[in-house]
């Protein structure tokens, strides 16, 4: 997959797609149905993992919440409440206008690979993206997919150009084509340029596929930060 990347990389066209999307109902439904399924399977799945991390966070950091509930835009524009396990200080986001200048990658996002916000139980739920795991809730409540674009921060969205601002024509998703291909690694561009390959070419088996690939990269991945 890494060459398929650097292959966009030399090819990259902006392509927009419609201004519009018009899903087809049986595709809505099957994917509702993927998404509800697949939500309550992975809570009950990790549902020992999701305590013992709880106690983990509550112990390093007894003051601090558990969840970290955070801003994030959806489809449309709409903005709602995502969920993940806390993995930096309390305080991470006012500390991050000291940390700007140190982003580590492109376009309208922030990567640090040694962000000190982090903390150590931190490090490790988000090298093995046990962090994300919340969001099964967020699927539930149908604010998320299992599959789509990431939902950006507002912050980010205020730089986004029309181009950009495509990626938010469906549901976002838990993974997508851009935690399977690279992570950390790929660029704000290439990322777009991802989500809008997989908002014209979805589809259900699309989708499973993607969950599947998921799970041979979720644990250990290098390119987490």
């Amino acid at each position: 997959m890494g060459n398929l990347i650097e292959k966009k990389k030399m090819s990259h066209k902006k392509v927009p797609i419609a201004a519009t999307i018009n899903e087809k109902e049986t595709y809505i439904l099957l994917k509702r149905i993927l998404d509800i399924s697949g939500a309550i399977i992975g809570i009950i799945i990790t549902s020992l993992l999701l305590i013992i991390v709880a106690l983990a966070i509550k112990l390093e950091d007894p003051k601090g919440p558990v969840i970290f509930s955070q801003k994030r835009i959806g489809k449309n524009g709409k903005e709602f409440n995502m969920y993940k396990f806390r993995s930096m200080v309390t305080d991470a986001e006012f500390k991050l206008k000291e940390l700007l200048e140190l982003n580590e990658t492109t376009g309208a996002m922030f990567k640090m690979k040694n962000d000190p916000r982090v903390t150590r139980v931190g490090k490790l739920i988000r090298k093995t993206s046990i962090d994300e795991l919340p969001q099964f809730f967020n699927v539930l409540k149908g604010d998320m997919s299992l599959v789509g674009p990431r939902p950006p921060l507002p912050r980010e969205v205020k730089n986004y150009n029309d181009y950009h601002k495509q990626r938010l024509l469906v549901v976002p998703g838990c993974t997508g084509l851009w935690q399977t291909s690279g992570r950390s690694n790929i660029g704000f561009e290439d990322m777009v340029h991802l989500d809008l390959e997989y908002i014209n070419k979805r589809s259900i088996l699309m989708d499973i596929k993607i969950i599947f690939k998921t799970f041979f990269v979720l644990f250990g991945s290098k390119d987490a930060f």
